[in-house]
């Protein structure tokens, strides 16, 4: 990269999530591709983000969607070449997005040359790569740490005759970190991609690189204890106090960002899932300048749907991370899409919609947008013979799955499969999602579409929407009321979850407030406070 670099672009950027198994097929195969997403790329461009982060497209056997990496230095046939990943690159670049990645680096496939080798024998050169035990006498697991895709973390291995570590599933063998070789030779495979011209890195599951040197078995959660694991699975039983988080990791994030800053204007976000310490951790992984840029947690995740909620999680956040960074988001991969999750029977989705983008845009911090989000998409109900995902089919019907938020893209809405693939798509396209099609909402100036877009280039006007400091304000019923403040602004954020009208008185103190012009708010300002309607929000500027 030649010119100046603005090292501290990731801080408050807009990033827009691509699943590319479900995004733009073009080869008509069924599955999305990285040419697919090339041809995309002034769509993407025209939303006014700022970066693209590319769920995983390396060699894969796809047992948990390229999740489980074979080799981390090559792009899967599925999704095309290397060339076709320089020609994306490009693309971007010439189009002003970043690219980031998805680095798998806590567990790789069992068809991954390394582990082929490490299972061989017991005294091979990488013997010691991946995390191997001795049974216990009696012929069982080591201990008691279980895998969050159903059943015992422990998968035994006839050739070894010992039992390997899987955090996720029996083909997923973990890598061992206390391994410095494996440290080594996994951050080499980072650097082919930083020569590459890679921006960013959004680091999956960064709290497991690390386990218990030791083996020591987990302890119960105590009763009551909400967690981010569904209640249908007993991974969210235990506290995984030994068999994640173990502070040698920090030590690797260090390598990690000394790597990063090697290139210049690089950077990682990682996915911090961590029970009741998530924000603890989150402060250790961002903390200090020296490891991780910035990170994400899964409080917005979930189904809770309020302004207690938002304003917990936000000053939880606040109060434990002093130095560190927050990437926000309402969908993702993993999770039910957030339209379906807080829209009540009966509601109206595209109010949900256009609140929750200008709910995001109002929060500090960066911020992550799912595709297909933009296009008020909601959650796809999959039949049991169509699901791919091994953590659906594993729990169904208790659990079912992820693949209701990964059903492909829809671009033209009388096209075949929607515009996505000329061939059967590896999901179906759900017919419901038709009417939401990206060239239906192109002429539509009240679209969902248009007013992420118009909410986004507000947010853009304001950067202090984006770094600006918060501070929450006493409210009253469903309404959250705060200030955002940089510099020589001032702005004061009032949103309304409830679902009828809402009045915030505005305090003497604030002084004289002008109303900004927000795209879609039909709030209304006044000598008695803030009017606002059901799902409302307002943005104003105090003199």
């Amino acid at each position: 990269m030649t010119g100046t670099v603005n090292t501290d672009w990731w801080r408050g950027c807009v990033v827009y999530q691509v699943y590319p198994r479900s995004f733009q097929d073009t080869t008509g195969d069924g599955s999305g591709d990285l040419k697919g997403i090339t041809q995309r790329i002034p769509y993407i461009a025209s939303l006014g983000v700022d970066a693209i982060w590319l769920s995983p497209f390396f060699k894969s056997p796809m047992a948990d969607m390229g999740y489980d990496v074979s080799d981390y230095c090559a792009v899967d046939p599925m999704f095309g070449t290397i060339a076709d990943f320089d020609a994306l690159i490009d693309e971007a670049h010439s189009h002003g997005l970043k690219i980031i990645i998805d680095q798998v680096l806590s567990h790789s496939s069992d068809r991954h040359p390394w582990f082929v080798e490490s299972r061989a024998s017991r005294d091979n050169p990488k013997a010691d790569w991946y995390v191997w035990a001795d049974a216990r006498p009696d012929g069982t697991a080591p201990n008691n740490w279980l895998s969050i895709f159903g059943g015992p973390a422990w998968e035994w291995d006839s050739t070894r005759r010992q039992y390997y570590l899987h955090n996720f599933l029996a083909s997923q063998p973990d890598l061992n970190f206390h391994n410095p070789d494996v440290q080594a030779a996994l951050l080499e495979t980072v650097r082919f991609w930083l020569k590459r011209g890679v921006d960013g890195f959004r680091l999956d599951t960064v709290n497991f690189y690390v386990h218990d040197k030791l083996l020591r078995d987990n302890p119960p959660m105590p009763q009551g204890v909400v967690t981010d694991i569904p209640d249908t699975n007993p991974y969210g039983y235990q506290d995984h106090l030994h068999d994640k988080t173990q502070p040698e990791n920090l030590e690797f994030l260090k390598r990690f960002r000394a790597l990063l800053d090697e290139y210049g204007g690089r950077a990682a976000v990682g996915e911090v899932g961590d029970g009741t310490r998530s924000l603890q951790t989150v402060a250790a992984y961002t903390g200090g300048g020296d490891k991780l840029q910035m990170c994400y947690t899964f409080d917005l995740l979930s189904p809770e749907f309020s302004a207690e909620h938002v304003e917990k999680s936000v000053l939880a956040f606040e109060n434990a991370v002093k130095d560190g960074w927050v990437c926000w988001a309402f969908s993702n991969h993993d999770v039910p899409r957030h339209i379906s999750r807080w829209t009540k029977p009966g509601g109206d989705t595209d109010a949900v919609a256009k609140f929750a983008i200008a709910l995001l845009s109002c929060l500090r911090g960066s911020i992550c947008l799912y595709q297909g989000e933009e296009l008020g998409l909601e959650e796809a109900d999959i039949a049991f013979e169509d699901l791919r995902d091994p953590y659906g089919i594993r729990f169904w019907p208790g659990f079912k799955g992820r693949d209701g938020c990964r059903t492909p893209m829809v671009w033209e809405s009388a096209a075949t499969n929607a515009g996505f693939s000329s061939g059967k798509p590896w999901l179906p396209v759900p017919e419901s999602h038709r009417e939401r099609a990206v060239d239906v909402q192109e002429r539509a100036a009240s679209s969902v579409l248009a007013h992420y877009r118009a909410v986004l280039a507000f947010r853009r006007e304001h950067p202090t929407l984006a770094s600006g400091s918060i501070e929450f304000l006493d409210a009253e019923g469903d309404v959250l009321a705060f200030l955002r403040e940089a510099g020589n602004e001032k702005l004061l954020c009032v949103v309304n979850f409830a679902e009828g009208p809402a009045v915030w008185k505005l305090p003497a103190e604030l002084g004289a407030v002008t109303a900004l012009a927000l795209p879609g708010s039909q709030a209304r300002l006044d000598a008695g406070g803030v009017s606002l309607p059901a799902l409302g929000a307002f943005v104003g500027r105090l003199d």
